[in-house]
């Protein structure tokens, strides 16, 4: 089941070019993968899976963010958070599309559902790569971002993620079952000023972070994944 809420907004399309049933690892260069989920939801854990499968390749940066608007329907997922919820209107407010789950939104600027493999596969060969060069690393006071410069105005966000997480479900749509999930959001923090050389807050070892860099229409114009110590 999906649970679905109509959104109306202005419509931003995706570039065209050459398609392929399923792309190699890394075809289109780096891209960005935005799963809106939830525990309460039957349709999502193929997505889940899915996102976790994807995000093994070179060139693929997954985020996980569970939502809040199935916490009601019997089920309150531990991961949920409003304003993920929030994240996710907001994108189908500017991309003219519903907000259900399980959504993939895709550098910004597509959204699908989750578990159409063939139109995921699909709409990564179409990517375009992120066009601003960014570099995230851990310091012995925090993390520190090398961001190169770009003459047209971008914001970003710093989120940390669990990198996998198994949660037995005893109520709603998925009672019964042990869930098992990828690269959970867990915190975000907005950056509206940046420059070329950003000292961030340190995150925990176990947690991986991911730095976006967007443009006014919230399109993905560059991104850095730093996964958590001793991960390959």
């Amino acid at each position: 089941m999906r649970r679905r809420e109509f959104v109306a907004a202005s419509l931003l399309t995706v570039s065209a070019s050459r398609v392929r049933a399923e792309p190699a690892p890394g075809a289109s260069g780096t891209v960005v993968l935005e799963l809106f989920t939830s525990q309460g939801c039957s349709s999502c854990p193929p997505a889940d899976a899915f996102l976790g499968e994807l995000s093994r390749r070179p060139g693929v940066i997954g985020l996980s963010w569970h939502v809040d608007y199935w916490n009601n329907l019997g089920w309150r997922d531990p991961f949920a958070r409003r304003a993920w919820t929030d994240r996710q209107r907001e994108y189908a407010r500017r991309l003219n599309a519903e907000v259900y789950t399980p959504a993939l939104v895709i550098n910004g600027v597509a959204v699908l559902v989750g578990s159409d493999k063939a139109a995921v596969y699909q709409a990564i060969e179409q990517a375009a790569p992120p066009r601003v060069a960014v570099a995230l690393r851990r310091t012995s006071s925090g993390l520190e971002a090398e961001i190169a410069t770009t003459s047209a105005p971008v914001s970003g966000l710093l989120a940390t993620y669990d990198p996998e997480q198994s949660t037995p479900v005893d109520a709603g749509e998925n009672g019964g079952r042990r869930l098992t999930e990828y690269r959970i959001v867990r915190e975000a923090m907005e950056l509206e000023r940046l420059s070329p050389r950003l000292t961030l807050p340190g995150v925990p070892v176990n947690r991986g972070a991911v730095l976006l860099l967007r443009d006014a229409s919230w399109r993905v114009v560059g991104a850095a994944d730093l996964p958590p110590t001793g991960s390959s």
